[in-house]
């Protein structure tokens, strides 16, 4: 049974590194996907604003349709579904083949999104100790690789399809075959039962809604830097165009860092301790991001992002597992729905204070908004199992029990 663990961790990480991969080329390309299909720059932001909204709608009937089928069916099928809407997106010609692909995209991403964090939140829960960062970490991996595969397919003035073509190739099979060794869990459900309202089967928005508001002020952050970094890099701080374009990749580089020692941090001071940590030094490169006299030391905010922002989501996410026990899956699957939502309000709330005031004036309300951690960081207090803070179980604690049938 510790083998079925291990390879159901192995194929979850591989799943979270191929949406990340997924998910770099189709930002990074934006422009070449704007070029490709004709879309004016007003009707750009339609379609960009489409794709979260879809995904939040994906997420809402994932939740559902958990109640019918295991977690690991609906991510075997929704990742291929994402691929091949990549691949649309290069192979279409005309708005409606744009469309039609970004909305399959975006309802698939949903259901992708909520179904891999539901795995592994399961298996975070049966290993007994924190694991989910390492998930998180596999993702911000994918993007680097997707992020330097856009680069390569720019670089060389390579058409959308053809860019696309190669990854999806080996990206979508791969990810089908190691699909077989997916673990659903059913023990925090199981055990779940009769321990009040999280054991319940219902999951109580008051007691979720925390961890929804930390959920989406993480969410703006990361939007800010994605979608702001270049510019503020160039347009305030006078940078010279090529490194404008280096901070959201240092800003991966140590998300990816943060995201592989950040389990280990759990393990040994606790979730609570880490995510406070984590909103102080997100808050504070936000701080020096607006008060940077120049390129180099806004770098230097960009780097305290990723280190700060890194340990959030996938903190918040476990603590819904942690929280409701026996429902875990819904609550997952509602908190993904506010990663959507923190995208939607990030990037233009940021523009609005910038337009309005000033860009530098812009960086403090991020930072602001994700001090908001530090007033709800009990929440990520751990639950009855007490794995995750400090205070682990055993590892072979849940290695006895089966798993779909294993």
């Amino acid at each position: 049974m510790t083998d079925v663990l291990r390879r159901g961790r192995a194929s979850l990480a591989f799943s979270f590194f191929a949406q990340g991969v997924a998910f770099a080329l189709l930002v990074t390309r934006i422009p070449a996907i704007q070029d490709r299909y004709g879309i004016s720059d007003a009707l750009l932001p339609a379609f960009l604003a489409a794709v979260p909204i879809l995904a939040g709608v994906g997420s809402v009937c994932t939740e559902q349709l958990v109640k019918r089928v295991p977690a690991s069916h609906v991510l075997r099928w929704s990742q291929p579904v994402v691929l091949l809407a990549l691949l649309g997106v290069g192979a279409g010609d005309g708005l409606w083949a744009i469309g039609l692909s970004l909305a399959a995209f975006g309802l698939a991403v949903g259901s992708l999104d909520a179904s891999m964090n539901m795995l592994g939140v399961s298996l975070q829960h049966r290993y007994g100790r924190s694991i989910m960062l390492g998930f998180h970490a596999a993702f911000s991996l994918g993007g680097i690789v997707g992020a330097s595969l856009a680069w390569v397919g720019a670089h060389w003035d390579l058409a959308l399809f053809v860019s696309y073509l190669p990854v999806v190739v080996v990206l979508l099979p791969a990810a089908f075959v190691g699909s077989r060794w997916y673990v659903d869990g059913s023990g925090p459900e199981a055990e779940a039962k009769g321990q009040g309202e999280g054991g319940s089967g219902g999951v109580g928005f008051k007691l979720l809604l925390p961890l929804c508001l930390v959920m989406a002020v993480a969410y703006i952050g990361d939007s800010t830097v994605s979608n702001w970094s270049a510019k503020y890099l160039q347009d305030v701080l006078g940078s010279s165009e090529q490194l404008a374009t280096v901070p959201y990749n240092v800003y991966m580089v140590t998300t990816l860092i943060g995201r592989a020692v950040g389990d280990f941090g759990v393990r040994r001071f606790g979730a609570v301790t880490v995510v406070r940590a984590g909103a102080v030094v997100a808050a504070v490169g936000f701080a020096v991001v607006a008060a940077a006299p120049g390129a180099w030391v806004g770098m230097l905010g960009f780097t305290l992002l990723g280190f700060g922002l890194c340990v959030i989501v996938p903190q918040t996410f476990a603590a819904a597992g942690r929280l409701f026990p026996g429902a875990a899956d819904a609550a997952v699957a509602r908190l993904n729905i506010f990663n959507y939502v923190g995208f939607l309000i990030g990037s233009p709330l940021v523009g609005a204070v910038g337009d309005a005031w000033s860009y530098r004036g812009a960086m403090l309300v991020p930072m602001v908004l994700v001090l908001v951690t530090l007033v709800y960081a009990k929440s990520f207090a751990p639950g009855p199992s007490g794995y995750g803070d400090g205070h682990e179980r055993p590892r072979t604690a849940d290695v006895g029990r089966g798993s779909n049938g294993l």
